[in-house]
């Protein structure tokens, strides 16, 4: 979630970081297209130990999901994507004190990514509070937008998931149309995915907004038959998602990125209704 930007602590010296931590970033990572899992298999005295899946946790931040995701499941390989160079640095530290093999660093934005990963190598992307981008002229920008939804898809084998978590209502409710449209079939939704997985692991974005009273929405969801017509149909302004009831919305929780948006609604309401056009 690029809007809540990593800030350079003092005297943290971005280019000797990411230096030290360079074992586990990898700066030309289409040169490892189609063939992660075993480019980057620890070797055993039986050869070469092949992972049995790739996680992409794309936006991965800071690298604490990715992290102990990686503990969590030591045969599977996880690459965590973000194109903050401070994020990498400071997730490229914590693989490499915590000794993750399993983790792989890549500098690098969301686009492009048929170029880094081969037709069906992914088991998992992961969407982890991705920034919202309200506005409709943004709405590209989103990784949940109908074109990138198809890009993964290509991606993905056989069975794999795509897993979006976010503290926008709004934002949700429009991945849910991009993932229709693109053709895919939801596996899990959730209005309270920690209430309902309480065990998956918490991104430091999870954290941070739950702790400000977010509700975390879900959606899980796995290709399926793509539609015999592609279109974007979905109104793309994620003000069209609010809920009716802003003032129960300003009361409990803004969704990040929309705390001005949510304002100037309920205050254009007010105002018309003071003047009785409403």
């Amino acid at each position: 979630m690029h809007a809540l930007h990593a800030r350079l602590p003092k005297h943290f010296v971005l280019e000797e970081r990411l230096e030290r931590y360079a074992d586990a970033i990898e700066i030309c990572p289409t040169d490892y297209a189609g063939r992660w899992a075993e480019a980057c298999a620890p070797l055993t005295a039986d050869g070469p130990q092949v992972y049995r899946e790739v996680h992409l946790d794309l936006g991965c931040g800071k690298g604490g999901f990715t992290v102990e995701m990686a503990q969590r499941h030591p045969d599977i390989l996880f690459i965590g994507v973000d194109f903050e160079p401070i994020c990498i640095a400071y997730a490229g530290e914590k693989a490499i004190k915590g000794g993750l093999k399993n983790m792989v660093l890549v500098p690098a934005t969301g686009d492009g990514l048929d170029k880094i990963f081969g037709a069906g190598e992914l088991s998992r992307i992961y969407l982890n509070f991705p920034t919202p981008f309200p506005k409709k002229k943004q709405a590209k920008l989103r990784l949940t937008y109908l074109d990138r939804l198809l890009e993964y898809r290509q991606l993905l084998t056989a069975g794999a998931t795509v897993l979006l978590k976010t503290d926008s209502y709004p934002l949700w409710r429009f991945s849910q149309t991009q993932f229709e449209l693109a053709g895919y079939e939801t596996t899990w939704q959730s209005t309270d995915a920690r209430a309902e997985r309480p065990d998956d692991v918490m991104s430091w974005y999870e954290e941070r907004l739950s702790s400000q009273g977010a509700t975390v929405y879900a959606i899980e969801a796995k290709p399926g038959k793509l539609p015999e017509h592609v279109e974007q149909t979905a109104s793309l302004s994620l003000v069209d998602y609010l809920p009716d009831d802003l003032d129960q919305m300003a009361r409990t929780y803004v969704p990040h990125g929309m705390q001005g948006t949510v304002t100037n609604l309920i205050n254009q309401r007010l105002k018309a209704e003071a003047q009785g056009r409403i």
